[in-house]
């Protein structure tokens, strides 16, 4: 049996679109989560993190405006914090992300998740 592939996945961006397009032509149907009804755990989050070598910060879409507005844009906030606010906030979290078993990939641009499967 091969891991299941899932895709963190915002219907209305087109990068997280073409991604999902990408997977269905290497003929790989993900298991689909609407991340912004459903958010990723802290846990969830920290294995992203960790897979894609990357902190919080890097994964934050920090042009939206809740960002400035929830004060995260102030560097003296821990990881700890900021992860608490992406799951708070999942319109924070940059897409689409693709996990493999423990492979990760950021879908921007959407060929990087050809590296994962």
């Amino acid at each position: 049996m091969t891991e299941p592939t899932r895709i963190f996945h915002n219907p209305r961006c087109s990068k997280s679109r073409q991604t999902l397009e990408l997977l269905r032509e290497q003929g790989v149907e993900p298991e689909i989560i609407r991340y912004l009804e459903t958010p990723p755990t802290e846990q969830i989050l920290e294995h992203i993190l960790e897979a894609l070598d990357i902190g919080p910060r890097e994964l934050m879409r920090t042009g939206e405006k809740e960002y400035r507005e929830r004060g995260l844009d102030d560097p003296e906030l821990d990881r700890e914090t900021l992860i608490k606010a992406m799951v708070a906030t999942p319109k924070l979290i940059e897409r689409p992300i693709v996990i493999k078993g423990n492979k990760v990939a950021l879908g921007r641009p959407p060929e990087n998740v050809l590296n994962i499967l």
